[in-house]
C-alpha cells in the first residue's frame, strides 16, 4: 500500500474507526491508540480488497478486535482512569450521537456496537453479521435489545 492510499483511507474512514473503537472501549485515549494501530495494520496488510466498502468493513472489524483485546487486558481491568482526561479529549462519538451518548454508554457493548453500525454507519443486518462475526439472528436480537434498553433509559430520563 502506498502512502497516498493510506492517507486517502484515513481521510475517508478515520472518524468511523475512531468512533467504533470509542463505542467499544469508552476511553478516548484507547480509541485513539486503536485507530492508529488499525491504520498501521492496513499499511502493512498484503491482502487484496474488492472495493472501498470492503476496506471500511475490514477496518471496523480490526477496530472491534483490538478493542476487545484492550478490554481483556490485565492493565485495563485493574487500572483506574485519570479524573479529567476525558474532558480534555475530542469525542466524535459524542458529537455524532449528541444527547444520546450518555444513554448509549449504558447499553451493553454488543448491543451498542450493533446500534452504532446500523444507525451511524448505515450497515444492514447482514453486513453487521459479517463484520462482527455474529449470526444475523444475533444481530437482529442485539438491535432489538439495544433499542428497547435505549427506549427504557430515555423514558426514565423523561419521567
Amino acid at each position: 500500500m502506498t502512502d497516498s492510499e493510506l492517507e486517502r483511507y484515513m481521510r475517508l474512514y478515520y472518524r468511523s474507526v475512531y468512533s467504533m473503537a470509542l463505542c467499544c472501549c469508552k476511553n478516548p485515549s484507547d480509541a485513539y491508540d486503536i485507530s492508529q494501530d488499525v491504520f498501521l495494520k492496513l499499511f502493512t496488510y498484503t491482502g487484496i480488497f474488492n472495493d472501498d466498502e470492503h476496506v471500511k468493513a475490514w477496518l471496523l472489524r480490526c477496530a472491534i478486535n483490538k478493542s476487545r483485546n484492550i478490554l481483556r487486558s490485565h492493565w485495563n481491568r485493574y487500572s483506574q482512569p485519570l479524573e479529567n482526561a476525558a474532558e480534555m479529549s475530542y469525542d466524535p462519538f459524542v458529537e455524532k450521537s449528541g444527547r444520546l451518548a450518555p444513554f448509549l454508554n449504558k447499553i451493553s457493548r454488543n448491543n451498542r456496537t450493533a446500534l452504532y453500525l446500523h444507525y451511524y454507519e448505515g450497515y444492514s443486518v447482514k453486513e453487521i453479521a459479517r463484520i462482527t462475526g455474529a449470526g444475523e439472528a444475533a444481530v437482529r436480537s442485539r438491535l432489538l435489545r439495544g433499542r428497547n434498553k435505549l427506549k427504557k433509559l430515555l423514558e426514565n430520563e423523561r419521567n
